[in-house]
């Protein structure tokens, strides 16, 4: 039996609220690469009739494989009745404003990007306050809400591709496997390599160890 993931939206419809946009994002974590986010709106048509085989199958994008983020990427993308935006801070952006301030604009743009403004938002962990519209905020909410679950797909399959690319253009790192997240074989990279432009410089071990002053009179 499929878990009902439209709970959330219904009970958004039944309040009165149209387009309910699904809102996450990915890539707050890694040593490299930009922070991708999502918006994701399915038609009240969808919501009130459920999602049919195979995308009832969509999920928090860490509880799908690769090959499934995929097809389901490809499938939300080309379904009739579902809006999308997504939008991507870089990595110099996420040192210039902190990894949390990049966060929050990538949602902001992502839900910007939709076109015509929601109703409300489902937003996936913690509630943003510098998203204007209503919202409620679901931990874990990629593995309760349908539309947080198609936003987390989409952003996650964006921002592995740009790490695939970045692979080829940045040899030796491994973005391609481990999508800039500080694995052993990425760490090892670092000390020969030193970081590239992808590498975030906010970040620990990247980040310089601050210096100890001078004591007064020391030479």
């Amino acid at each position: 039996m499929v878990f009902d993931r439209f709970t959330h939206e219904r009970a958004c419809l039944a309040k009165g609220s149209t387009r309910i946009a699904g809102v996450d994002e990915v890539g707050r974590g890694p040593l490299a690469g930009p922070v991708v986010a999502a918006a994701a709106v399915f038609s009240s048509g969808h919501i009130c009739a459920g999602l049919g085989k195979p995308l009832d199958g969509v999920n928090d994008s860490k509880r799908v494989s690769a090959k499934k983020r995929e097809l389901f990427f490809e499938l939300l993308q080309s379904l009739e009745g579902f809006e999308f935006g997504i939008a991507v801070v870089e990595a110099e952006e996420v040192d210039r404003i902190n990894i949390l301030q990049a966060t929050h604009k990538a949602m902001r743009e992502a839900v910007a990007a939709l076109g015509k403004a929601p109703g409300h938002l489902l937003v996936d962990g913690h509630a943003v306050p510098s998203l204007v519209q209503a919202q409620t905020a679901l931990v874990k909410g990629d593995s309760l809400s349908y539309s947080i679950a198609a936003a987390s797909i989409l952003a996650k399959v964006t921002r592995d591709r740009m790490m695939a690319k970045a692979d080829a253009e940045f040899p030796g790192y491994g973005f391609a496997t481990n999508m800039g997240y500080g694995t052993r074989r990425h760490l090892e990279a670092l000390g020969r390599l030193g970081p590239c432009p992808l590498h975030r410089h906010s970040f620990a071990p990247i980040r310089p160890e601050p210096q100890l002053g001078l004591f007064a009179g020391d030479q």
